[in-house]
């Protein structure tokens, strides 16, 4: 078996245009955003319509399994970025900024929200915090690439925060949030999720507010949602969260198919003579992985 390189596969696909970071500020209609961190789940989102595609470093735990977002590297986000970004032809990608990669200099700052534009191909950044990051969010301005700012329960902070647990519910924190809200608009962040915090709370932020907010565990009031695409459809074992709707149940249905494979597969029953090649010398090329990679091989 030889590898040959793509070519193309039937009639061209009509072309689509990517949603830029002044279409997702207009908007009037609800937002939504939802998380990838590969080729296939990025083509599944987009395909549905999400609005902002977030290459998450909660990847750090849906995806490697770790207890919090602290050990992902910029390395492994310029990956994932990538790899979404192969995967998308609308959506507008956001890369998150992982822990300590915004922290130390301006320099290193831009240097690294930089990388997941230019070799993850993400169209924007996101990262965590309130007013203290706003020399960090210019410096990222500056180098023209755009930001979305992250209150409430941010994950890079769990070791401060105690843990994860809903932020704003007092009178000093509720001040804290909108004061940080405004002033991370005027710093110029195109858009601002809110995530676990009261819902009363969110609603408020949102109407101080001219960018949209996107709320995960914030209530229906943000301009926009976002969760976890591992979450909303049931990808996930163990407990789920209380702002999550499981909208399937893939956990279940997806073990029920890997059970009839493997039964399958002891019974004789895969694979039948419809799926496999026949003998000859005909060599054609071949459909290799998945359903839309334009990956082939030759077979003879």
């Amino acid at each position: 078996m030889s590898t040959t390189a793509p070519g193309p596969q039937g009639p061209k696909k009509p072309s689509v245009r990517k949603k830029t970071v002044p279409q997702i500020v207009a908007s009037r209609d609800k937002l939504t955003m939802l998380t990838a961190y590969d080729y296939w789940t990025a083509q599944l989102v987009d395909r549905a319509g999400t609005d902002m595609i977030l290459v998450g470093d909660s990847l750090g735990m849906v995806v490697q399994g770790k207890e919090d977002t602290l050990e992902v590297t910029v390395d492994e986000m310029v990956y994932h970025c990538r790899a979404v970004s192969r995967g998308r032809e609308q959506a507008l990608i956001i890369g998150d900024m992982p822990y300590l990669s915004y922290h130390v200099s301006r320099e290193e700052t831009v240097r690294n929200a930089g990388r997941l534009i230019r070799e993850g191909r993400a169209d924007a950044v996101k990262l965590e915090g309130g007013r203290k990051r706003i020399p960090m969010i210019e410096a990222i301005l500056d180098a023209e690439i755009p930001v979305m700012g992250h209150i409430g329960l941010t994950p890079q902070s769990v070791n401060a925060l105690g843990g994860f647990k809903v932020q704003g519910k007092d009178f000093k924190s509720r001040q804290r949030a909108l004061d940080d809200a405004l002033a991370l608009q005027d710093a110029g962040v195109f858009a601002l999720v809110l995530e676990c915090v009261p819902y009363d709370l969110a609603e408020e932020i949102t109407g101080k507010l001219d960018i949209p907010t996107i709320g995960i565990g914030a209530g229906a009031n943000c301009s926009g949602q976002v969760l976890v695409t591992h979450d909303l459809l049931g990808m996930s074992f163990g407990k789920t969260p209380k702002f999550v709707r499981r909208f399937a149940d893939l956990s279940a249905t997806g073990g029920d198919a890997v059970g009839a494979f493997i039964e399958a597969v002891h019974s004789g029953d895969f694979p039948n003579l419809k799926e496999s090649f026949k003998p000859g010398k005909n060599t054609s090329n071949i459909q290799l992985y998945g359903g839309d990679l334009s990956l082939t091989s030759s077979v003879s």
